[in-house]
C-alpha cells in the first residue's frame, strides 16, 4: 500500500468517527472495542507488559521518569535508552524507526520511537483534525518550533498541501523574510512566537492560526487575534502525541479516536490526564501520567462533536505552588496566579512569577513600567496569596521580559524544589 493510501486511510476514519451527529454512547463502544483490541494484540509485546492482564485498569499507572529508566521495556524493539539517544543525535532513525525526543520543558527530555506507518497515519488524523477545508482547499502550512521531525517531513508529501518548517531555536530574523514569502494559509506555532509575528507585522494574512508547544495566555491571544482577524485556536501536543484539537467554537476537543483518557482530580475543578494511546503499536503508551493541568467543559460542545471538549490548558502540574504552613496543602494553580496580575492593571501585557523559594515568590513585570504600577499589581498577589496562606514573601521588579528561543514560555513557573 502506498504512503498516500495510508494517509488518506487515516484521514478518512478520523472524519468517520469524529463526525457531528455521532452519539457520545456510540462513540464510547467504538473506542472500548479499540482500546480491548490493542490491550490484547499490541500491547503485551512490549517487556514491560509482558504478563499484565488484558484490562485497562488493571495495568500500573507510569510516567516519563519510570518510562525513560527502562525505555527498551516499554517499545517492541527492546531500544535502550542510551541506544535511542544515540541514534536521536546521529540519523534520527533506527533502522526503519523513526527516533525523536522532547524539548525538555522540565529540564528532563524524554525519547519517542514510532513506525513509518504511525507517521502517516499521525498525519492522516492531524490534516482531518485542523484543516477542515482540506483537500477540497488546498493549504500551505508553517509549522515553527523548536526542532524539525520526521513528522513535518512526511507531511511536505501530501497532495494539496504545502509545508514549511522554521526553526524556532534561529530566531525571527533569519527566517521571517522565507515566512512572508511562502504566504501560508495556515500557521502553528507557540503563542508569544505569534505574538511577535502579530507585532512585527511581515504580511501575512493566514486564515488559520493555531498556537501550540506552550500555554496560551489571555494577554497573548488578544494580539495575535487582533492582527490577523482570525479567532485563534489550539493544538494540543506533546511528545507522547497528538491529543486535542480546538473547533469553531473555541473548546479544544481531545483526540479519543486516538487516546483514551483517564481523569484524576488536582483541585479548583482541574483534572490531570492519564493517556492510552492505542493506535500506537511500537512504543506503547498506557496509562501514562501527563503533567498537565486540564479543564473540561461539563457538557456537550455546541459544534456537535462526541468527543470531550477541555475549556482551558491551564498550565503544568509541576508550577502549581503548593505552600504548607501547618496545616493542609494550600493550592495555587497557574489560572489562578496569572489571573491575579492581569486583573490588576489593564496595561499589562507580559509577565513573570517565579516562586524562587519554600515561602517566597518573585514578581517580574516589564521594564517600562513605573514604580507605582509596579506596586499595584504586587499588592494585588500578596492578596490572593495573603487570603488563604500567611507568611508568604512577595517580592517584585521590573527587567527587559524576552522569551528564550530555547526552551518553552512559562509565566508561571515554579523554580524552588524542596531538598529530600
Amino acid at each position: 500500500m502506498t504512503d498516500l493510501w495510508h494517509i488518506a486511510r487515516s484521514f478518512a476514519a478520523t472524519r468517520y468517527y469524529t463526525r457531528k451527529g455521532l452519539s457520545r454512547t456510540a462513540f464510547m463502544r467504538w473506542q472500548d472495542k479499540a482500546v480491548q483490541r490493542w490491550l490484547e494484540h499490541d500491547v503485551p509485546k512490549a517487556r514491560y507488559y509482558a504478563s499484565a492482564k488484558a484490562r485497562l485498569e488493571a495495568l500500573p499507572i507510569v510516567d516519563k521518569t519510570i518510562q525513560m529508566a527502562d525505555f527498551g521495556a516499554f517499545n517492541l524493539g527492546d531500544v535502550s535508552a542510551s541506544t535511542g539517544w544515540r541514534c536521536f543525535e546521529t540519523t534520527q532513525v533506527h533502522g526503519e524507526i523513526s527516533v525523536g525526543a522532547s524539548t525538555g520543558t522540565s529540564g528532563n527530555r524524554a525519547l519517542y520511537m514510532i513506525t513509518p506507518q504511525e507517521r502517516l497515519r499521525w498525519l492522516g488524523t492531524i490534516l482531518a483534525k485542523a484543516l477542515p477545508r482540506f483537500p477540497f482547499q488546498a493549504e500551505r502550512v508553517a509549522v515553527i518550533l523548536p526542532q524539525s521531525s520526521a513528522l513535518y517531513d512526511m507531511a511536505a508529501r501530501a497532495n494539496r498541501l504545502k509545508l514549511a518548517f522554521f526553526d524556532l531555536t534561529e530566531g525571527m530574523e533569519h527566517w521571517s523574510k522565507r515566512l512572508a514569502a511562502f504566504d501560508p494559509t495556515c500557521l502553528v506555532g507557540p503563542p508569544r512566537v505569534l505574538r511577535a509575528l502579530a507585532e512585527a507585522d511581515i504580511g501575512i494574512k493566514p486564515r488559520i492560526v493555531y498556537a501550540g508547544a506552550e500555554t496560551l495566555d489571555p494577554v497573548d491571544r488578544e494580539v495575535i487575534e487582533a492582527k490577523f482577524a482570525v479567532q485563534l485556536g489550539q493544538i494540543y501536543m506533546a511528545t507522547e502525541g497528538l491529543f486535542g484539537v480546538s473547533c469553531a467554537h473555541g473548546n479544544i476537543h481531545l483526540a479519543e479516536d486516538a487516546v483514551k483518557f483517564e481523569f484524576e482530580p488536582a483541585g479548583d475543578g482541574l483534572v490531570n490526564p492519564i493517556v492510552s494511546c492505542f493506535q500506537r503499536r511500537y512504543q506503547i503508551m498506557a496509562r501514562y501520567r501527563m503533567n498537565d493541568l486540564l479543564r473540561l467543559r461539563p457538557g456537550p460542545c455546541p459544534c456537535g462533536s462526541s468527543l470531550q471538549a477541555v475549556t482551558e490548558i491551564v498550565g503544568r502540574m509541576d508550577d502549581v505552588f503548593v505552600f504548607n504552613t501547618g496545616g493542609e496543602p494550600i493550592y495555587f494553580t497557574p489560572d489562578v496566579l496569572r489571573n491575579a496580575v492581569l486583573d490588576a492593571d489593564r496595561s499589562i501585557d507580559d509577565f513573570r512569577i517565579l516562586r524562587v523559594a519554600e515561602n517566597r515568590i518573585e514578581l517580574i513585570l516589564p521594564d517600562r513600567f513605573e514604580p507605582e504600577i509596579t506596586q499595584k499589581i504586587k499588592a494585588a498577589l500578596e492578596r490572593l496569596l495573603h487570603a488563604r496562606c500567611e507568611g508568604i514573601a512577595v517580592s517584585a521588579r521590573v527587567a527587559q521580559l524576552s522569551p528564550d528561543p530555547h526552551r518553552k514560555l512559562r509565566r508561571v513557573e515554579n523554580k524552588w524544589r524542596p531538598e529530600h
